[in-house]
């Protein structure tokens, strides 16, 4: 087990993908206010509608898509981000990790040029304490992501139609997967916290307070197993280290 501390790795880009509008909020948003704090430019790509977000009956799906737009924009701009990419003509609740969403997701990585990847842990498909069945969304995102970082980004002759767009390939240096059962980078955001609620808050159509207050539950436990206030914790790959790139 790691835990990051000052100074703590700052990449100069991230990009944070996930299947759903609130997603980053409760797995990564204290690191991602961390990071824009101390300069990285940080971009968030979600992938789906997020239109499945109302189970009652009649309820408009189409302006909850809107509504939750607003919400992941209002949100991130709690944390500095400002850079938020939404993909189009993924439906929430459905999503498969096709070649084409890989495909759409290399595309982002090649116009962002990231030195991290941030998403879920593809592995997890039991989450908390055997109490929650990570959604198949999640899990989509985070395998189309992981293999779109390698080999799919870096690849010249994978899609190759890419190249075409003027889009290069790109290698990123690291990988942050929230939602872990096998942490091994405990991230201190005492400083951040609460940035990280009010982003939450930004998602009054998904949840209450009482949500909130649940998350920063689990970051003081996190917090509390490492000696900090609150703490976020990830799985790491570490492909390449800033040594690495002084030495190109």
């Amino acid at each position: 087990m790691e835990i990051e501390r000052e100074p703590f790795y700052i990449p100069q880009r991230a990009l944070v993908v996930a299947a759903h509008a609130d997603d980053i909020e409760f797995g990564a948003s204290g690191t991602v206010a961390r990071w824009t704090e101390a300069g990285a430019h940080v971009t968030y790509c979600i992938v789906t509608d997020s239109g499945a977000g109302n189970n009652e009956p009649g309820a408009d799906l189409e302006q909850l898509k809107k509504t939750r737009i607003e919400e992941q924009q209002a949100s991130a701009h709690e944390v500095g981000v400002e850079d938020v990419i939404f993909l189009q003509g993924y439906r929430d609740g459905i999503l498969e990790p096709t070649m084409a969403l890989r495909k759409d997701i290399t595309r982002v990585i090649r116009q962002v040029q990231p030195n991290v990847v941030m998403t879920f842990d593809p592995e997890t498909v039991i989450a908390g304490n055997r109490d929650y069945i990570n959604h198949p969304d999640h899990r989509a995102v985070a395998q189309a992501a992981l293999y779109a970082v390698f080999p799919s980004a870096g690849a010249r002759p994978i899609f190759m139609e890419l190249l075409d767009e003027g889009l290069e390939p790109h290698e990123v240096d690291r990988m942050y997967f929230f939602l872990s059962h096998d942490p091994d980078t405990y991230v201190d955001i005492s400083t951040t916290i609460k940035r990280k609620a009010s982003a939450l808050r930004c998602h009054p159509s998904q949840f209450d307070e009482r949500v909130v207050e649940m998350v920063m539950g689990w970051n003081a436990e996190a917090g509390e197993a490492v000696g900090v206030g609150h703490a976020e914790v990830f799985r790491t790959l570490v492909f390449r280290r800033p040594e690495d790139n002084e030495t190109e």
